[in-house]
C-alpha cells in the first residue's frame, strides 16, 4: 500500500505538471510584456514628436505656411510678357526654366500690371501690355478661390507630408483662405473694373491661351 502511494505521489504526471505549466505561462507573459515595452515609444508633451502626432490643423498650417509660399512665388515671378513669349516659343523649355512640376500641368509664378476688365464671380480679365492679344489673363479675387496653385507653386509641399488625401486637400484650401485674409481682405473686388492693378501670383499652365492667376500680392493703383 505504501509502495502504491509512493507511485501516485511521485510517478503520476498529474501530480507535478500543473506547477510547471504555471511557470511556463508566467514566463510567456513576461516575454510579452518586455516585447510590448520595447515597442512602445514615449512621446514627451511639447516635443517635436508630440507636435507631429497632433491632429492636423488646416488653419494653423495656412497661417504658418502662406508667408513662405508668398515669398517663394515673389522671388520666382517672371514678367508676364517674358513668360508668355517663352511659352509660345518653346513650352517644354519654358516649363524647365520657369516652371514647377505639379500633378497635372506646370505651375508658373508671374507678375504684371494691367487694366481690369469685366469680371464674374470675382474672376477678372486683366489687359496686360507686352502679351499677345490672344492671351487672356484672369485673376481670382474671391470670395471663392479655386484650385491648389498656392499649395503646388513651390514644389516643397508634397503629399508625403500629410496623413491622407483629405489633409492634402485641406492644406490647399487653408493656403487659399489665408491668402484671402492677408491679401484680398482690404480690397473691394466689386469695384475693380476700369482700375489698374499690380499682381504677383501663380497659375497652372493648362491652356497656353488662358491663365487663371491666384495672387499672392495684389495692389490697386
Amino acid at each position: 500500500m505504501s509502495s502504491q502511494s509512493t507511485i501516485n505521489r511521485r510517478g503520476t504526471p498529474g501530480a507535478r505538471w500543473p506547477g510547471v505549466r504555471w511557470i511556463v505561462a508566467a514566463a510567456a507573459i513576461l516575454v510579452l510584456l518586455v516585447a510590448m515595452a520595447l515597442d512602445t515609444m514615449v512621446v514627451v508633451i511639447g516635443s517635436a514628436e508630440d507636435a507631429r502626432k497632433a491632429a492636423f490643423s488646416p488653419e494653423a498650417f495656412g497661417k504658418s505656411e502662406f508667408p513662405n509660399v508668398q515669398s517663394a512665388v515673389d522671388q520666382r515671378a517672371v514678367a508676364a510678357g517674358v513668360l508668355a513669349s517663352a511659352i509660345a516659343k518653346d513650352k517644354a523649355a519654358a516649363e524647365k526654366q520657369y516652371g514647377v512640376p505639379a500633378n497635372v500641368g506646370t505651375e508658373f509664378s508671374v507678375k504684371f500690371t494691367g487694366l481690369v476688365g469685366e469680371g464674374k464671380s470675382g474672376i477678372y480679365a486683366v489687359k496686360v501690355d507686352d502679351v499677345p492679344s490672344t492671351l487672356v489673363i484672369r485673376v481670382q479675387t474671391g470670395p471663392a478661390i479655386n484650385g491648389t496653385d498656392l499649395r503646388d507653386a513651390t514644389g516643397t509641399i508634397t503629399f508625403g507630408q500629410f496623413t491622407n488625401q483629405i489633409e492634402y486637400q485641406n492644406a490647399g484650401s487653408a493656403l487659399n483662405n489665408e491668402m484671402k485674409k492677408q491679401v484680398l481682405s482690404t480690397i473691394d473686388n466689386t469695384k475693380l473694373t476700369g482700375k489698374t492693378i499690380s499682381v504677383v501670383g501663380v497659375f497652372k499652365l493648362v491652356n497656353p491661351k488662358g491663365w487663371l492667376v491666384t495672387p499672392v500680392k495684389l495692389s490697386v493703383q
